[in-house]
């Protein structure tokens, strides 16, 4: 008798979505990338997510991020994905947590717990710590590379972080992992030159914004980044399931 997984159970098989049901994932951050990570995931059947977030929808998510709606704004965005991923799979264990990920507050996770890590945040510094706690686990984690100020979705691929190229975000990262001995990560990114984002005034509506401001975005990148990582994700999670 058909069910809600039935047409993913065509291309995995019956093993592949019970690996699906039985596994945990840790989504760091649910903003435009994350969300629709988060999305993905409940819809092929993962049976626990873990939704870290500190932030609460705003006016200006609505361009892009999944849970951001006028009748969400101003409520956790961890509280919101809660809600829809129940709604899509309500057999999901969702565990939501308020927290600003930082070298600071990774003692709160146990790595060792998730059968893999999606990293969604912003700071350098977080990510790289995400990437030590999750690879010292033994969990796999894919991270995501910049989506700020990018206009061509499909320019988006999955690659190991030492054979990215182009992406300022990417660069730094491989810096920093070097240094630290970090042999491989699995990383979504995009080769598309950032584009520079215009500062938006009645002075000077066509001015160049500097180099410190606000990303722009739009709804198609994030979104199609977020789906990338999410298959990513459930590609680790079967390979995993083989090996046992």
């Amino acid at each position: 008798m058909p069910d809600q997984f039935s047409r993913t159970r065509l291309l995995i098989g019956g093993s592949g979505v019970e690996a699906l049901k039985k596994a945990r994932v840790a989504v760091f951050g649910v903003g435009g990338v994350g969300g629709y990570a988060v999305e993905a995931l409940a819809r092929c059947g993962v049976g626990a997510l873990d939704l870290i977030d500190n932030d609460v929808v705003s006016l200006t998510n609505l361009n892009r991020q999944i849970y951001a709606l006028h009748s969400t704004m101003g409520r956790f965005k961890t509280d919101v994905a809660r809600e829809r991923v129940l709604d899509i799979n309500p057999a999901c264990e969702v565990r939501t947590y308020r927290v600003f990920f930082t070298p600071e507050t990774a003692d709160e996770f146990d790595f060792a717990a998730y059968d893999c890590v999606i990293d969604a945040i912003d700071t350098v510094t977080g990510k790289i710590e995400l990437v030590m706690r999750a690879q010292a686990a033994g969990a796999p984690i894919i991270s995501s590379m910049g989506a700020g100020n990018k206009m061509d979705p499909s320019a988006f691929e999955a690659a190991d972080i030492y054979k990215t190229s182009v992406c300022p975000l990417a660069r730094v990262m491989r810096r920093e992992l070097k240094a630290r001995g970090v042999k491989s990560l699995r990383v979504v990114y995009s080769k598309e030159p950032p584009v520079t984002p215009l500062k938006i005034g009645e002075d000077a509506p066509e001015r160049i914004a500097s180099r410190r401001s606000i990303p722009g975005s739009v709804a198609f990148v994030p979104s199609a980044a977020g789906l990338i990582i999410a298959g990513e994700a459930v590609k680790a999670i079967l390979a995993a399931k083989q090996e046992d």
